[in-house]
């Protein structure tokens, strides 16, 4: 955590938004909930004159003051005011369980149904959502695995300048929302279909070797180090500090994983050609959802 610096939380009603600014508050953040984007400016002022990190959560419960917030951060921007945006996202199926599951209506539904409501706010968020620096999708994390996401975006005690969130998953369980760059790896043979790998997954060494051994992949590592390089350089340009790198293959179980962890093997530590020190970790998303 840096201090003087002002996060922006917003997004999806039911998406977590709550869990994520309870969980910045443990890690030290002075969270504001619910303030008018108006005093946004106010806000950044009071955090650059006290050291102090402050997490603020905006969204569409302000009801009219919500729309001033594009004109709000458009302003910071303007003015070179430090800030982030963090937009908290999440499936439109899964959004409806979970209002349903609280028996609570969205605040935007009116007299209508629920994803009636969930699609008026996609409509205003689509703006800002655009501009966020982070989108961090919940639809296949409980309250605890959410929590621990934002400790490792926001704890940040290893002086990187850029840290790297490796994520592998399995197409057949939807593509991440909130990918930087989404690659796939099904093109390496499937450990799936040799029995005595079948049942091991990515982090057993048997399949590693399996599937870092393959024809092509050595070189495919190699030429995906050298794409980061040159999004990097951009993102670091851009004054990015995050990116999500998403690792696909069909479940999530052995050739995303292998090859997750070794590009976090490879980016971790390392200085990038711009002088920015890299920070990379694997969240291995689908591993055990597998039947």
């Amino acid at each position: 955590m840096a201090e003087n610096e002002v996060v922006v939380i917003t997004g999806m009603s039911g998406a977590g938004r709550s869990t994520v600014a309870h969980a910045m508050e443990d890690l030290g953040w002075y969270v504001v909930d619910n303030l008018p984007p108006s005093l946004l400016a106010n806000l950044c002022e009071m955090a650059s004159k006290t050291a102090t990190s402050i997490a603020v959560v905006i969204d569409v419960r302000g009801r009219q003051f919500f729309d001033d917030l594009s004109r709000a951060l458009a302003e910071l921007a303007e003015n070179s005011i430090p800030h982030r945006v963090l937009f908290v996202d999440a499936a439109d199926d899964v959004l409806v369980r979970r209002f349903e599951s609280t028996r609570r209506p969205h605040p935007l539904q009116g007299s209508g149904r629920i994803v009636d409501g969930i699609s008026k706010e996609r409509d205003r968020l689509q703006e800002v959502r655009s501009v966020a620096d982070i989108v961090l999708d919940s639809s296949s994390l409980n309250i605890h695995q959410l929590e621990k996401k934002v400790s490792d975006l926001f704890e940040n005690g290893d002086g990187a300048d850029l840290r790297v969130n490796i994520l592998s998953f399995g197409y057949k369980y939807g593509i991440p929302v909130d990918a930087d760059l989404v690659t796939d790896c099904r093109f390496i043979a499937n450990p799936h279909w040799i029995a005595e790998l079948r049942p091991l997954t990515g982090l057993d060494q048997p399949v590693k070797e399996a599937v870092l051994d393959t024809p092509n992949v050595q070189e495919f590592l190699d030429r995906y180090i050298l794409l980061f390089n040159t999004m990097a350089a951009g993102f670091i340009q851009e004054g990015r500090k995050y990116l999500t790198l998403a690792i696909g293959c069909t479940g999530g179980k052995h050739r995303s994983v292998a090859v997750a962890h070794e590009l976090a093997r490879r980016l971790n530590g390392i200085t990038h050609s711009s002088g920015k020190k890299i920070s990379a970790q694997v969240i291995d998303r689908d591993l055990g959802r597998e039947l």
